[in-house]
């Protein structure tokens, strides 16, 4: 199932790249580039001498709709190559609704014209949800890679490790909502300066979304501190090995990330450091998903523990 596995790795990877362009879609307020036409842009399937909004836009549908394929390819490889019941064959179902998921809500924003400039609420709700659904899609596809190559059995614990990896993945899930509103704040209501910002998001009449942009650093303190905590259980010698190597990346990726979020804070949220933010929230978050995923495998030196003694073979004569 190497070759599966590969596939599967590639298609994460491939995802994480589609979400960092859609990112950058929101950030420059390219959204609009198709105008109110899905799929379709601009009633064209492909746009004549489209101008940068235009292009950032259809290139984002296209390696979206490439994704789309990929994850179906995933599914019909799945339940293929590997038995009924298999857990990699489960997680490969769970991204391909996800996927599909996805791309509606995707149309959604499009034809509701929760694009660009827009500041309805509607358009707030449609980003958490767009994330939240973003974090699951993820989830599915990084355990159908991680999981391709086991044996497909889980040995689901109920232990601290495992109840640390669920409160970490609300936390993050809720700072990531946070984060994805903040952004739209920052877009949408750019401040000149740090102090500037600040005062508007507390003042009494501050739209919504800048009321919303000041919880999501507290949001994600919350988090980065839960998350360090099932980092350190899962390093444990006992732990499972995949598992201590991705909670080994996963405590790199908190510390990289935090002082990533400082710094586009810092800098009032620059176009560049809104995307390299988003994705190392999806690499930590994927990273959290692996830790959880591998533990719940058997650990091989159990199974070498449980395997019976081989017998020396007699000797001749």
């Amino acid at each position: 199932m190497r070759a599966f596995a590969r596939f599967a790795w590639a298609v994460l990877a491939y995802d994480v790249a589609v979400i960092a362009w859609g990112a950058l879609v929101r950030a420059t307020g390219s959204g609009a580039g198709c105008g109110q036409h899905w799929p379709l842009c601009n009633g064209e399937v492909v746009p004549r001498a489209p101008g940068a909004e235009m292009a950032v836009e259809f290139t984002h549908r296209a390696t979206s709709g490439i994704a789309l394929v990929l994850v179906v390819a995933l599914f019909v490889w799945a339940r293929r190559a590997l038995p009924r019941g298999h857990a990699a064959r489960r997680a490969a179902a769970a991204s391909l609704a996800f996927m599909v998921a996805e791309a509606l809500l995707g149309a959604g924003l499009v034809l509701f014209g929760w694009v660009a400039k827009d500041a309805s609420a509607g358009r707030g709700f449609a980003m958490a949800l767009h994330l939240a659904n973003t974090f699951f899609l993820l989830a599915s596809l990084a355990l159908t890679a991680g999981w391709a190559d086991s044996s497909g059995k889980l040995a689901l614990r109920r232990d601290t490790l495992s109840r640390l990896a669920a409160l970490g993945a609300v936390a993050l899930l809720l700072a990531g909502v946070s984060g994805a509103v903040a952004a739209l704040g920052d877009t949408l209501f750019p401040a000149v300066s740090f102090a500037a910002g600040l005062r508007e998001e507390l003042s009494g009449g501050a739209h919504v979304l800048l009321r919303l942009r000041v919880a999501h650093p507290f949001a994600a303190l919350a988090a980065a501190g839960v998350l360090l905590g099932a980092a350190a259980v899962a390093l444990r010698p006992e732990g499972h090995p995949r598992a201590r190597r991705a909670a080994l990346a996963l405590a790199a990726l908190v510390v990289v990330e935090f002082a990533a979020g400082v710094v586009n804070l810092l800098l009032l949220a620059p176009v560049a450091m809104q995307v390299v933010h988003l994705v190392l929230a999806d690499l930590t978050w994927i990273a959290l998903v692996l830790t959880a995923g591998w533990s719940a495998l058997p650990d091989a030196r159990s199974r070498e523990v449980a395997a019976p003694a081989r017998q020396p073979a007699p000797a001749a004569g």
